[in-house]
């Protein structure tokens, strides 16, 4: 079925879309973008990125950013991303500047205990997260983790703004008003 032949039978509130390409079929919308954003983005935003990626990937278009790079992403969350969900972020990512990426709908800082990337007129997400570089492999793996429960959280957050079809199509639907944030 293409893209285009998807037509809604759903009955909203102002029968905007009944027999019409609709909006809400999941198909048929345009992904948003999430741009995870810390300092050097080479560690936080870049698991977040991959993580987004994994979770995310089929709703949503995620990037990472930093106001400045490093030359390289952390060996340590290379290694640990790789070890416990098998994502190669060296193979598949590298460290970007914010101006490199594009504009996005969403927002989310990895914690500003240093100094938030700012977006003049955008509403930025700040998770406040620990910078886990130089600490043990279980500190890490513990801001890993809340970066896993918070892009979890960002998917349900997801799942509960879709409805069905009341004529069973079996298809997918989302509220686009919906917000994850």
């Amino acid at each position: 079925m293409e893209k285009s032949d998807v037509v809604c039978t759903y009955s909203s509130q102002n029968n905007q879309c009944i027999g019409k390409r609709c909006p809400f079929f999941r198909v048929n919308a345009k992904k948003k973008k999430i741009a995870f954003l810390c300092v050097h983005n080479s560690c936080r935003s870049q698991i977040a990125e991959a993580l987004g990626r994994k979770y995310l990937s089929d709703r949503y278009e995620c990037y990472s950013a930093g106001t400045e790079v490093k030359p390289q992403i952390n060996p340590d969350a290379v290694r640990l991303m790789k070890q416990e969900y098998g994502i190669d972020m060296e193979k598949e990512q590298y460290p970007k500047l914010l101006e490199d990426i594009p504009e996005a709908d969403i927002y989310v800082s990895m914690g500003c205990n240093v100094a938030c990337p700012n977006i003049p007129g955008k509403k930025v997400i700040n998770w406040g997260l620990d910078d886990p570089t130089g600490k043990e492999d279980e500190e890490f793996m513990d801001v890993i983790r809340q970066i896993e429960k918070k892009i979890l959280e960002m998917e349900e957050k997801y799942r509960s703004g879709r409805h069905q079809s009341t004529a069973g199509s079996g298809g997918e639907y989302y509220d686009p008003a919906v917000s994850v944030s």
